[in-house]
């Protein structure tokens, strides 16, 4: 169950916003994904308005569940809360995650966009990957380099993905990849540090509250989003894709956090 997070949704907001409709918007955009990997935006009451935005910085592409213009409707549906691998769908609790961590190569950017609010609830929980690799540096350096052994995480069904929650690239950046759900099976080695872990990512979270036209944008291989549960009619739309620019993998790590081996998968 995502844990309560601090109080700082407005700060958040305000600290990576970028006005989408002032000149240059998409090279303030590649700025801030370059330094942060998160923007936040507003001002998009449409759906057809949330794809335009969409196009100014990344590719699109589609998801199974995406309707013919590749957005997909992030709803409580009524049918699919209870299946595994379909709680983003219900109305209930998502665990901190990356999207499509079953697949061979997860889009690298998320971009989420409040049509309508939960009637109460559904608050968007975020922790920088940054952060929670430095937290689990800082209880110590097994659970990090254990998080980081090669295909201790097998996540999706029959068709899904050997991996592991930490990536080590060969420049020393670090890419992550998490899903919490039914869909996740681990290594007998890795199951010990999977408590430090939601530890780790607990301690990091921030709530970001969004109102009508309200979005934000993650790098997919960077930033964990998790949600409380809801009720009421909650209205979310989703774009996943490639970014228009060249994004380096990962996160460079904290100069304090534990020096981890490289692994021999790429993201």
């Amino acid at each position: 169950m995502p844990a309560a997070a601090p109080a700082r949704s407005a700060t958040l907001f305000a600290s990576h916003y970028v006005d989408v409709r002032a000149p240059h918007a998409a090279a303030s955009i590649a700025v801030r994904l370059r330094e942060s990997g998160l923007v936040t935006v507003d001002g998009l009451m449409s759906r057809s308005e949330v794809r335009s935005c969409a196009s100014q910085f990344m590719t699109i592409t589609s998801h199974p569940h995406s309707g013919p213009d590749d957005l997909t409707p992030i709803h409580d549906t009524g049918a699919h809360a209870h299946r595994a691998g379909f709680a983003g769908l219900g109305s209930g609790e998502l665990e901190a995650h990356t999207d499509r961590a079953g697949v061979p190569d997860p889009p690298r950017l998320v971009f989420f966009v409040c049509l309508r609010p939960a009637a109460e609830g559904g608050d968007v929980l975020l922790a920088d990957g940054r952060d929670v690799l430095g937290s689990l540096s800082g209880d110590g350096r097994e659970a990090a380099l254990m998080l980081a052994k090669p295909r201790t995480a097998y996540y999706g069904a029959g068709a899904g993905h050997a991996s592991q929650v930490l990536t080590v690239h060969s420049d020393g950046r670090v890419s992550i990849r998490l899903r919490q759900d039914g869909l996740a099976r681990w290594s007998p080695m890795v199951q010990p540090y999977l408590p430090t872990l939601r530890r780790a990512i607990a301690g990091c979270q921030r709530r970001l509250r969004l109102s009508t036209g309200q979005g934000y944008i993650v790098d997919n291989q960077r930033w964990l989003h998790a949600r409380h549960g809801f009720s009421g009619d909650r209205l979310y739309l989703r774009a996943l894709g490639e970014p228009r620019i060249s994004l380096a993998a990962g996160f460079a790590p904290d100069s304090t956090g534990v020096l981890l081996p490289r692994t021999s998968e790429t993201v």
